[in-house]
């Protein structure tokens, strides 16, 4: 499994971050993340062009391209303060849509397996399968939850004769054993699917799903407190799965199955940085990005800044744990570092 570098495009690193190879564990031994590239579209139901997305993700950033990224609020310089690496693109093709999980999934707990956090950018997110499934490889059965932003429940059975798709991912991995169904909190959720039927397997599961109503009724940090109990549970990490469409389309047209009515960017980012500051992220994906339609980079934008924002409280976590002043976000921003 050598490097293949960028399937669509130019052969470029997220952000320009140091380069390393899936097949040479030597190239990352003792990195904290590496990004792994998954250019997978065929399981869509809808619009097709998430295959574009990593290309888009590694590049959405008018800052030079020089593996710095100093944040403003965290006071970290994440591509620095950690060991980031960019393994390229696993090799995809959209006819094949088993090869290209096996292959991503292979992929995955190589990087899992080693120490580091595995980063996948999509893709559609049929790759949640191979993505959780290859991170929870990497440690004991049962103890890996899931934390999963998205409009869509993506736990339907079979579409258009199928098993694998980017409506079906979160059954496939419950059934596989990788997740536990009581141990799987949804974010996000809103519109007009699933059919009462597959809610109905969801709650045969003890799944927990946090329905837009919801959240504006309670809250978002009511909800994710409420949810990092829960993943923590007899959990010992978690695998962290963002659908951009989880954010209403004004904040992310460019996705294949826009739902109206959800997150707003801010509301995200707030949520993506406490979870990677607050829990043991063990895995993580970000999928979904469709740069064919995508108005100005809005979205592949939101999508770079996602993963800045994990990767900073990241590091953040680590400064803080090793002593000193914890992190303030009251702290004005020239009170200090």
């Amino acid at each position: 499994m050598s490097r293949y570098g960028a399937m669509y495009g130019p052969d470029c690193t997220f952000l320009g971050v140091d380069r390393c190879d899936v097949g040479d564990p030597a190239s990352y031994e003792g990195a904290d993340v590496v990004i792994l590239g998954a250019p997978f579209d065929g399981g869509t139901s809808n619009r097709p062009g998430a295959r574009f997305g990593p290309q888009a993700l590694r590049q959405a950033c008018y800052l030079p391209h020089d593996g710095s990224r100093p944040s403003l609020a965290l006071r970290v310089d994440a591509l620095k303060d950690l060991r980031v690496l960019d393994a390229g693109d696993v090799e995809c093709y959209s006819g094949d849509v088993e090869g290209s999980l096996r292959a991503i999934e292979e992929a995955v707990h190589r990087v899992a397996a080693s120490g580091a956090m595995p980063l996948v950018l999509g893709g559609d997110h049929t790759i949640a399968l191979p993505d959780a499934r290859g991170t929870a490889r990497a440690y004991a059965p049962g103890r890996t939850s899931m934390i999963h932003f998205d409009a869509h429940a993506d736990t339907g059975d079979i579409a258009f004769g199928h098993l694998y798709g980017h409506g079906q991912p979160m059954r496939r991995l419950i059934e596989s054993g990788a997740i536990r169904g009581d141990r799987f909190l949804q974010i996000g959720l809103r519109g007009y699917w699933p059919e009462p039927e597959t809610l109905s397997w969801m709650a045969g599961q003890r799944m927990r799903s946090y329905e837009m109503t919801e959240i504006v009724a309670r809250g978002l940090e009511e909800v994710l407190t409420e949810s990092f109990a829960i993943a923590l549970d007899e959990c010992d990490q978690i695998f962290l799965s963002v659908d951009i469409d989880v954010c209403d389309p004004g904040h992310a047209p460019g996705t294949g199955t826009p739902e109206p009515g959800g997150l707003t960017a801010r509301q995200l980012l707030d949520a993506v940085r406490r979870i990677c500051y607050e829990l043991p992220v063990a895995g993580m994906e970000l999928v979904e990005v469709a740069p064919p339609y995508d108005h100005a980079d809005i979205t592949a934008y939101l999508g770079n800044r996602v993963i800045l924002e994990a990767l900073s409280a990241m590091a953040r976590r680590r400064r803080d744990d090793q002593g000193g002043p914890r992190w303030d976000p009251r702290q004005p921003l020239l009170d200090g570092r």
